[in-house]
């Protein structure tokens, strides 16, 4: 019966970074630096406050678009933290993580045959997601603008048929965040357009040397963005599941409606955790985004004494070295660093066709993973 599934899904590959993961774990001995999953523990506050929705028997459905408190939390930390201005009401959902957000904001603007410019190098979950709600996914190759999407780039690529534009800074797999200029440039091309941009702000919490400024906060922005955050990066609660929609109420409306008859609602004691998070813990990501700053310094500097070409990261937790001046893919590279050295990184072609020639490393690791790692990493680039 397979002949009869879906080609859209048939078509569709498993992450690149998932498959180098389930390798490694044939390497019980391995040092891995692949996964972006924070290895702070989830603060105790915040497990606290779940427990107490569990005790008080709070596990039923929640409204389709989440607890009215849990909204209007979002609304007031985006506000605080970074000049947003959407209101809990109808402006916000409570989704299942960041990845169903998205999911629901693609599946209500697009249309088949639909195009969406995404910016390479990117993280391999966007592309399915724009192929499965029938879009056709635009690449703009960022290698030569510090894997930054610029108007510039973003110019040639715009057509009649171009629906949206996802934005992802700071950005998985390369780290880099735009700046303001980058930023305004971007809006002074988009305000004319009926362009949608979606921008995934799940990195926003860890930024490290410039303030964090959303686009959807320039002017004529905010109608045409729908913006994408969560709570798995920021407050360590990948398992939690709990992400968000800010969109205008007129798009919002929308978006409910395909969340509805997707998920019906974000888990309730999740939701109530979050609540937590939100207020509570207003500022938990502060000392985790200051201890991935030096671990990025740290990763940053090995890897420049090593002679890598690189660019330095502002955001997330990723760094993506080149290695082309190896000679070997990344698959090889990566392969190879995996059987010699026992490290394990991500191939940079799990990224795209634009990642190839570089490797993925994550430094969401302590401080004694990383010095394996980047001892192996430098033992083996000798050899080379």
């Amino acid at each position: 019966m397979e002949h009869l599934v879906n080609a859209k899904v048939k078509d569709i590959q498993i992450s690149g970074i998932r498959k180098i993961a389930n390798l490694v774990a044939g390497y019980p001995d391995a040092v891995s630096l692949t996964i972006g999953q924070p290895d702070f523990p989830t603060p105790v506050h915040i497990m606290e406050a779940a427990k107490r929705a569990i005790d008080a028997q709070r596990t039923v459905y929640t409204p389709n678009p989440g607890l009215p408190e849990l909204r209007e939390a979002v609304s007031a930390f985006v506000r605080g933290k970074y000049g947003l201005h959407y209101r809990g009401t109808d402006e916000v959902i409570v989704t299942n993580g960041a990845s169903q957000a998205l999911d629901i904001a693609l599946r209500t603007v697009l249309t088949e045959g639909d195009e969406v410019i995404l910016p390479g190098p990117i993280y391999p979950g966007y592309e399915p997601l724009v192929k499965l709600s029938g879009g056709v996914p635009v690449y703009a190759d960022t290698r030569g603008s510090g894997f930054k999407l610029t108007a510039e780039l973003l110019e040639p690529l715009l057509t009649e048929r171009t629906k949206a534009i996802i934005l992802c800074y700071p950005s998985n797999p390369t780290g880099r965040v735009m700046t303001q200029e980058e930023q305004e440039a971007m809006a002074q091309l988009l305000r004319e357009k009926e362009v949608f941009v979606i921008s995934d702000e799940i990195y926003s919490e860890l930024v490290y040397d410039i303030p964090y400024r959303s686009i959807s906060s320039l002017a004529g922005m905010r109608e045409r963005t729908i913006v994408i955050n969560g709570l798995s990066k920021s407050h360590s609660m990948t398992g939690w599941r709990i992400g968000f929609t800010l969109a205008p109420a007129e798009i919002t409306k929308h978006m409910v409606k395909v969340h509805q008859y997707n998920v019906t609602c974000a888990s309730s004691i999740s939701q109530y955790a979050a609540l937590e998070a939100l207020t509570a813990g207003y500022d938990d990501a502060l000392p985790m985004r200051d201890e991935y700053c030096k671990r990025r310094d740290y990763v940053y500097e090995r890897l420049t004494a090593m002679g890598m070409t690189l660019e330095k990261p502002e955001g997330a937790f990723y760094i993506f070295p080149s290695i082309e001046r190896y000679g070997l893919s990344s698959m090889e590279f990566t392969m190879k660093l995996l059987e010699e050295q026992r490290v394990a990184v991500v191939p940079g072609d799990a990224f795209s066709v634009y990642g190839e020639g570089y490797i993925r490393i994550s430094y969401a690791y302590g401080q004694e993973v990383l010095e394996r790692g980047m001892d192996g990493l430098e033992a083996m680039v000798k050899k080379l």
